[in-house]
């Protein structure tokens, strides 16, 4: 698991994107996200308890509180904001502003969680965001939209905070009742957004339907669980560098699946960032021992 866990995981988070780009057209963005994390956390629940003791619902009760705000944060307002943003800017400057979850979760788990990097993972970190740059390049336009660029930011803010409050209080918990209180308390929080300040539509189609199965069923409870799988065998700051390569596995995903066009800025920085991925990665460990 803690070599193919990665690699799942990219490919998973990666895909998010394809099927965002193709089934939110139909559907309100926050509805849509409620809806795939109520229904997610609805599959969860009877099997957290099918799990017996390792459904770990007796951390829950010390616990939930941690948990609740580590998912609204990672889940709910991150994606919330995310999609607030692109109303204003592109996918790619929003992958563009997303490059900077991994180092400031680097720079930021030092002072809070303890853990130290080496000049080489430094390095890698530096070589995956400017992929990502090359990926997503630099739209002057975009940068000008302030109200979008700061929703970006602060989408990038929530699942930084979300990610280190959860290794800082959460990384104990049993995983399937810690994505279940988490998409719970995500899908309340974005209920409560969506009937707040969304006009709600849903337009049934096909590909609608098939993107919210693939984004609940491949994200919600299988991209995430790997996520925090991830973060209780790892430093957060080496299991959020794994987002330097899903900007452009999304391009090769979209060349290949919707037929979009390939550029070969789009391969020239999907393979700086699989380097700086590898820098990062191919330290056997950070110099906390974790």
């Amino acid at each position: 698991m803690a070599i193919f866990a990665p690699l799942l995981f990219v490919f998973l988070w990666s895909g998010a994107f394809i099927a965002v780009r193709a089934g939110i057209p139909d559907v309100s963005p926050i509805a849509f996200l409620a809806a795939r994390f109520s229904l997610a956390a609805l599959i969860l629940l009877p099997i957290t308890f099918l799990a017996g003791a390792h459904g770990g619902w007796r951390d829950v009760r010390r616990l939930w509180p941690h948990l609740a705000v580590s998912g609204i944060l990672i889940n709910g307002a991150y994606l919330s904001a995310a999609y607030w943003a692109m109303l204003d800017i592109t996918a790619a400057t929003m992958a563009l502003i997303g490059s900077l979850q991994p180092l400031m979760t680097a720079f930021l788990s030092g002072p809070l969680l303890g853990d130290r990097f080496r000049p080489m993972q430094w390095v890698g970190f530096a070589l995956g965001t400017a992929g990502v740059a090359v990926v997503a390049g630099l739209n002057i336009i975009d940068l000008g939209n302030v109200e979008g660029v700061l929703w970006g930011f602060g989408s990038s803010v929530c699942f930084v905070a979300g990610t280190l409050y959860y290794a800082r209080f959460c990384k104990a918990s049993a995983l399937l009742t810690t994505n279940c209180v988490q998409l719970a308390a995500a899908a309340a929080f974005c209920w409560l957004v969506a009937f707040g300040f969304e006009d709600i539509h849903v337009s049934a189609t096909t590909v609608s339907l098939w993107s919210f199965f693939y984004l609940t069923f491949g994200v919600s409870l299988g991209g995430m669980g790997l996520y925090l799988f991830m973060l209780r065998s790892g430093t957060a700051g080496r299991v959020t560098a794994n987002f330097y390569v899903t900007p452009g596995l999304t391009a090769v995903l979209g060349w290949l699946i919707l037929g979009e066009t390939l550029s070969p800025n789009a391969l020239a920085g999907f393979a700086l960032a699989m380097l700086g991925l590898w820098l990062i990665h191919g330290q056997r460990e950070s110099l906390n021992g974790s």
